[in-house]
């Protein structure tokens, strides 16, 4: 950061500019044979300069957009209503993660693992057919493990005081 200021002559996009430099040669594909060579820094400072200085750089294209200010001129924003948090949901979701791991990691016939892995999946997309597809597993197999889930982390929750409907 401070190669960053240095390079940006202490301009008030020095550190956006060395978080962005950062970020590109972490990412970069020759990072690790940069570093073992003892060439990291030299790289690094050319990609500060070359992001600060260039305007034709991925830097200015994507943060400064050359120039461009964007402009909001609606007031809808401020007629959105606030989210109300819901603490209970967010702690039922942490139990019901830790138990899915658990289920996870019993691994005793298969059976827990499979209705913990396709529950988890079906969360992420609850279309049986589409994960039929993408598994190659039946439809009624994949809805059978995800309701034996349901009713074990229900069964689960309810040990642990928790009262909750999936």
């Amino acid at each position: 950061m401070l190669m960053s200021k240095k390079i940006c002559k202490s301009h008030h996009e020095w550190e956006e500019v060395g978080h962005f430099s950062i970020e590109k040669f972490m990412l970069h594909e020759r990072a690790e044979e940069l570093i073992q060579s003892n060439r990291a820094m030299n790289f690094l400072s050319g990609i500060i300069h070359r992001s600060f200085h260039s305007s034709t750089s991925q830097y200015h294209t994507e943060i400064r957009q050359k120039g461009r200010v964007h402009s909001f001129n609606s007031n809808s924003h401020l007629e959105a209503r606030d989210i109300e948090y819901d603490h209970e949901t967010d702690d039922v979701i942490g139990h019901i993660q830790v138990i899915l791991e658990e289920m996870v990691a019993e691994r005793k016939d298969g059976t827990m693992w499979m209705n913990a892995t396709l529950f988890q999946k079906w969360v992420e997309n609850p279309n049986y057919s589409k994960l039929s597809e993408e598994t190659k597993i039946p439809r009624t197999t994949i809805s059978t493990h995800v309701n034996q889930a349901r009713e074990y982390i229900q069964k689960e929750l309810k040990k642990r005081n928790i009262n909750y409907e999936l």
